[in-house]
């Protein structure tokens, strides 16, 4: 079998990434294996300015160290009125990585003087596939929707509570599924298919 690494260690990705790949009759022979089985892989620093550049930073280095095909993503809350931001800062817009709460009221506490109607957001996604011979390709997905000052559910994580989807609830409402089905990550994995099918399928 043609194996293609995620980088990444998230078993929550994972299992959404063979779940997309299984659903290709010409990827039936593509295994796809978490980072973590391989020694000796360091985690890459995300140094991009940008989703591409850090997905790319991360496929390119992970299909470079196991001499493999490379799927990588990055991804984060882009605000209109923050004029995209905080982007590629998402996770440590408080300062600190992964302050979930921190980074709300952060983002909360910004936007404070902005009418509800003008909160107008997205959530994006790119995933980047790579070769070991420096071949490329990128998809973005997207998730529309309005930043809600009031933080609902309890799934998901990061800007989840208070990202509105159009029919009212929030990203934090919704069972894992019906969010894979409908995410920013899924819509670029799905996007990506294409390439996957085109560069490793059978």
């Amino acid at each position: 079998m043609t194996k293609l690494v995620l980088a990444t260690r998230n078993e929550g990705k994972l299992r959404e990434m063979r779940q997309l790949v299984a659903e290709v009759p010409a990827l039936s022979d593509v295994e796809v294996v978490s980072v973590a089985t391989f020694d000796g892989v360091d985690d890459v620093v995300e140094t991009g300015v940008t989703f591409l550049e850090n997905s790319s930073l991360k496929a390119h280095a992970v299909a470079k160290a196991t001499g493999l095909p490379a799927i990588a993503d990055d991804s984060g809350l882009a605000v209109d009125v923050l004029g995209g931001c905080p982007g590629v800062f998402s996770a440590r817009w408080s300062g600190t990585h992964g302050a979930d709460q921190a980074n709300i009221d952060l983002l909360l506490a910004q936007t404070g003087d902005v009418p509800a109607e003008k909160l107008t957001a997205r959530f994006v996604c790119c995933v980047v596939l790579a070769l070991p011979d420096g071949t490329e390709r990128s998809r973005i997905g997207e998730l529309p929707g309005l930043i809600t000052r009031n933080q609902r559910g309890d799934n998901g994580f990061g800007y989840d509570p208070i990202f509105e989807l159009p029919d009212g609830r929030s990203l934090a409402e919704l069972g894992a599924e019906e969010k894979n089905s409908i995410s920013h990550r899924g819509n670029a994995l799905r996007a990506l298919r294409q390439d996957i099918t085109e560069l490793l399928g059978q």
